[in-house]
């Protein structure tokens, strides 16, 4: 297994990057339930009987970026769209200790789970609806 990063560039207060934290976890945490061939024989053993299709992935480290290194440019200055998001989605209300910021998750695990990660990551933090809706932490992935 590699590690891999994920990034997120967020527009939040401490409560919403706890939140986007326990999404993470949450992402991480099912790939390990999840089997191709169901539960029977996926215990993890390292055997070769019915571990096939089983995805792991462990958290092995975690940083907030609040400034770019090596760089000019500014973590507020290259999320600078989230706040002006936040501004449409929420006209009139204060964003209070909100900032923009970059949370970076060092993952163990293939590149398949790791896009299976982001995927539920991003499709978590902003459900798509049928109308127009506003996400609860403005958020950037690449």
């Amino acid at each position: 297994m590699r590690t891999r990063d994920l990034k997120l560039g967020l527009y939040a207060d401490e409560q919403g990057l706890v939140w986007v934290r326990g999404l993470v976890e949450d992402a991480v945490g099912s790939q390990g339930s999840q089997g191709s061939q169901g539960s029977q024989g996926s215990r993890g053993s390292g055997g070769s009987g019915g571990s096939r299709g089983v995805r792991r992935a462990r958290v092995v480290g975690e940083s907030v970026v609040r400034n770019l290194p090596g760089s000019e440019l500014s973590i507020a200055d290259a999320y600078d769209f989230l706040a002006e998001q936040w501004a449409v989605e929420h006209p009139g209300e204060s964003s209070g200790t909100r900032q923009p910021l970059e949370l970076h998750v060092r993952l163990a695990c293939s590149l398949r789970t790791w896009r299976a990660i982001r995927k539920t990551v991003i499709r978590t933090l902003c459900p798509e609806r049928t109308g127009p809706h506003t996400c609860r932490v403005p958020w950037s992935a690449y």
